[in-house]
């Protein structure tokens, strides 16, 4: 069974992009601009929101 993680091998800021390409398996370059792209149409603060409590809720990989 996966299970997302944070990344801690590709993170920029707080590894949730680079997690979240692990789990999907794809590049975290395509997550990161998908990211940009819905947060500028949707008004940044719907998807800063989102992004920092998937910080906090999402654990870090038990093996780091």
């Amino acid at each position: 069974m996966k299970r997302l993680f944070l990344s801690t091998s590709d993170k920029k800021l707080g590894g949730v992009c680079g997690g979240i390409a692990e789990y999907m398996e794809l590049d975290p370059t395509i997550v990161r601009l998908l990211t940009v792209v819905l947060a500028l149409f949707t008004a940044v603060i719907p998807v800063l929101i989102a992004y920092i409590l998937a910080w906090i809720i999402v654990p870090r990989h038990p093996g780091s």
